[in-house]
């Protein structure tokens, strides 16, 4: 039985009142599990701080996120494949990400974003909040990298549970629903994916 081929794999998520970061940490736990190198990383906050500490939640979520590494275009070409996390911002992806992702032109322009593994995860508010949109304006980057997406579909009986074929996504309520296992089980369905995915393709490639 041929060895897969080890991968590396970068988690790299804005979140503000921890949802996103909750999701982000199961992702990768399940990445290294599946034999991945992972480097999870999180966006620069760009809201004043100000505006951070008028919301307990996303003080909390600062002060306890403080020594995870914020994300670097390095990251971006030292990946074989990225997910990308981000709650939806009225249906659309967070400006923290996104200006992460504004950042990429280098990369971009040499073709160091081409031929990886590209994949997404969400959080909304409310049930109809953006999910969807999100992560398909989200996966609208991988496109113009000429990256390859790899959404965790349908393709476990879990995934009927969550009901989300784009990506891992979660309702929080405004903080009333914290993140359930329904949530952890696809957040490690689209993980182990990812993976599987990105050791075939750069096996084929090499």
């Amino acid at each position: 039985m041929t060895t897969p081929t080890r991968v590396n794999v970068a988690v790299i998520y804005y979140s503000a009142t921890g949802v996103v970061a909750a999701i982000a940490k199961e992702i990768a736990a399940a990445a290294e599990e599946a034999g991945a190198n992972v480097r999870l990383r999180r966006a620069t906050e760009l809201a004043p701080q100000a505006a951070i500490d008028s919301n307990p939640a996303w003080a909390a979520n600062a002060a306890a996120t403080a020594d995870i590494e914020e994300a670097a275009p390095a990251d971006m070409e030292w990946a074989d494949a990225v997910i990308f996390g981000t709650p939806t911002r009225y249906g659309n992806v967070s400006s923290q990400l996104k200006q992460f992702i504004d950042t990429l032109g280098g990369l971009w322009a040499a073709g160091k974003l081409a031929d990886k593994v590209y994949s997404g995860f969400t959080s909304s508010a409310t049930l109809h909040g953006g999910q969807e949109s999100t992560l398909l304006a989200l996966y609208n980057c991988a496109y113009h990298f000429g990256g390859i997406i790899v959404p965790p579909g349908y393709t476990q009986p879990s995934k009927f549970e969550d009901g989300n074929p784009y990506g891992t996504s979660h309702v929080d309520g405004n903080g009333t629903n914290p993140v359930d296992d329904v949530t952890r089980t696809a957040a490690r369905v689209q993980g182990h994916r990812v993976v599987r995915f990105a050791s075939a393709i750069k096996a084929g490639l090499e």
